[in-house]
């Protein structure tokens, strides 16, 4: 596994998918499920839990695996484009001269369509690639619970650079990076509609996502994420395909889940985690 020190993956390939639906006549776009996707667990109101925030910070730090949600939509395309884009990997807490640290790092992801011909693939190399910077957490006793709220630190995919600027719209920007070692600028998503299109879209991204996340007596961590990323294709290998779009995220938390399960050393690799996939997270979201 190539570890790196991140905070979180979230979606590369949803405005990608979003072209594909504009390129092409497809069928009645399949509604949103319904909210929230997932129903975290109750406090049990007889768990004390932690009485201040060193004992807070005790009880969180540990290693977790990962599993989050981030809902997209794209109006500008001929019918809506929604997405899930579904990510795994593994995140830990760090306690620092008395400071709690987020630390993640990330192994595959999955995207959801509510288009049933249109197919994104987003490698695990790519996935992998991506590295924000370790980020001090705040910790505060809100409405009866604990909560981890990670500040939004943004970091850049497939290009080098000052990452508190906007993303360069330049596709021959000299800072344009190999991000996934495939020989392509960019980080590579590959776009696949019935027998008609089978393509690659390369994008850079300026990922910039926060977490706000609950302590459960279960020990694990329950939340949402917000995303106000930037991307921006560099190019395709199809003309058809180099094209902007402008997904956004779907504003209802529970659209957006975040799900941390507290786990051992039994589990260091992404294979480990893939293998229990089904035993620590719920199914992923489906669009019916």
């Amino acid at each position: 596994m190539r570890h790196r020190s991140t905070t979180r993956l979230l979606a590369l390939a949803a405005g990608a998918a979003a072209l594909a639906i504009a390129l092409g006549g497809c069928a009645a776009p399949l509604p949103w499920p319904r909210s929230p996707l997932y129903d975290f667990p109750v406090s049990d109101p007889g768990w004390k839990g932690p009485a201040t925030e060193q004992e807070a910070m005790q009880a969180i730090a540990g290693r977790y695996a990962h599993f989050d949600v981030v809902a997209y939509e794209d109006t500008t395309t001929r019918t809506p484009m929604r997405t899930f884009t579904v990510s795994y990997g593994f995140t830990e807490f760090r306690i620092e001269d008395g400071r709690l640290y987020q630390v993640d790092s990330f192994c595959s992801a999955e995207q959801k369509l509510n288009q049933k011909n249109v197919t994104v693939l987003f490698s695990d190399e790519a996935t992998r690639a991506i590295a924000p910077r370790v980020q001090e957490v705040q910790v505060r006793f809100e409405n009866g619970r604990w909560i981890v709220f990670r500040p939004a630190s943004p970091t850049l995919l497939g290009i080098t650079g000052d990452p508190s600027l906007p993303l360069s719209r330049n596709p021959r920007d000299p800072n344009l990076v190999d991000g996934d070692g495939d020989g392509k600028p960019g980080v590579t998503v590959r776009l696949k509609m019935g027998k008609l299109l089978d393509g690659e879209i390369y994008i850079t991204r300026r990922e910039i996502y926060s977490d706000l996340l609950a302590l459960h007596p279960d020990g694990n961590l329950y939340g949402s994420v917000k995303d106000q990323s930037e991307q921006f294709v560099v190019g395709a290998s199809l003309r058809i395909l180099a094209q902007q779009s402008h997904p956004v995220q779907y504003p209802d938390p529970g659209m957006n889940p975040v799900i941390l399960v507290r786990v051992g050393d039994e589990l260091r690799s992404c294979e480990d985690l893939m293998a229990q996939r089904d035993r620590l997270f719920p199914p992923s979201p489906e669009f019916r």
